[in-house]
């Protein structure tokens, strides 16, 4: 017992637990309900795990860039500009000789956000730009690039195929979550079955002292801004084929936050160092839990903020040293006054 709950997944599972006991309590036990209607099946739980499926696949990518100690803030405006992309040429408003084939779209929406990664490991590993600075060029003018594939319009689509990559079933289970598992393992493989994993950390821990050690730094970095950029692109190609269309201006905004958020609570440090991709997962569900509950308990959406921006203060008290420090000599002192 005390070997689980030191792992880095133990104190995301157990607020995820917490929150969906709250959830069960305060719903009479609704929230757990599950049905089944031709032969899907629909439920609270359920949509956590549709809706947040784009959250995990972005923060298994985030994860990686935190690991190092970057960061990457452009991922809501990759998500604009690959959902644009692939709505644009299945709508056939641009590469018309592609007859709107959805296969094709999705690959060449891939493809760009890979590139936009690429672009912010450039910045980043090459010309050694600090990362929020870096990647805060494409927050600026991602939105705008997929507005211009978009000719400043909101796309809307009819394709059943393309919609299916949101609202598809597999064995009665939506198919973002097939999605968001085939990352996870992918990523599980890369970082715990190879040596990437332990490349990574030590390149967050002290990138010049991996250097030393012989790791190419420069060249893991650039390639895990390319597969945080992919993931980007994937969890836009998710969200655009929720609404059945572009929209650029909403489309991933203010996501940086949430996937950030995620990674936090599942405990990686924002400085670089230990991770655990897992932990980033629960993290992921966590916050799409805390969203499904105040939208299903009738809570103003506008409050949905006000709850992430007090976690995210919460995880920076217990990230910081000189506050756990201050925080255990009151409660030494506490103690000693009690027992003296």
């Amino acid at each position: 017992m005390k070997k689980f709950t030191n792992r880095m997944e133990f104190r995301p599972l157990l607020s995820l637990v917490i929150i969906l006991l709250i959830c069960a309590i305060l719903s009479g036990g609704d929230f757990f309900k599950l049905q089944i209607v031709e032969g899907h099946l629909y439920g609270r739980l359920i949509d956590i795990l549709r809706n947040g499926s784009k959250y995990v696949v972005l923060a298994i990518g985030m994860t990686m860039v935190l690991a190092t100690g970057g960061t990457d803030i452009s991922v809501g405006s990759v998500m604009a500009i690959s959902g644009a992309l692939a709505c644009s040429i299945v709508d056939e408003r641009i590469l018309a000789g592609l007859g709107g084939n959805v296969g094709v779209a999705v690959v060449l929406a891939l493809l760009v956000g890979a590139l936009c990664g690429a672009w912010n490991g450039f910045l980043v590993a090459k010309l050694k730009v600090q990362p929020i600075v870096a990647t805060m060029i494409l927050l600026t003018a991602g939105r705008g690039i997929a507005q211009l594939i978009a000719d400043g319009k909101i796309v809307t689509i009819t394709s059943d195929a393309y919609y299916y990559i949101s609202g598809g079933y597999i064995l009665g289970l939506p198919f973002p979550m097939y999605i968001a598992a085939v990352i996870l393992v992918l990523a599980l493989l890369i970082t715990k079955k190879t040596a990437f994993g332990l490349a990574v950390e030590a390149i967050g821990i002290n990138s010049d002292s991996a250097r030393l050690a012989g790791i190419k730094v420069e060249r893991n970095t650039w390639l895990i801004y390319i597969f945080c950029g992919f993931c980007a692109a994937l969890a836009g190609l998710i969200e655009s084929a929720g609404i059945k269309g572009a929209d650029c201006n909403n489309c991933g905004l203010m996501i940086e936050m949430d996937g950030i958020l995620a990674v936090a609570i599942g405990g990686t440090s924002l400085s670089g160092g230990r991770f655990s991709i897992v932990s980033s997962v629960i993290g992921a569900l966590v916050v799409q839990t805390i969203t499904t509950t105040i939208l299903a308990f009738g809570i103003a959406p506008e409050v949905i903020r006000v709850f992430k921006a007090v976690i995210v203060i919460v995880i920076c008290l217990a990230q910081s040293p000189a506050f756990l420090a201050k925080l255990r000599g009151v409660f030494a002192k506490k103690k000693a006054v009690s027992n003296g």
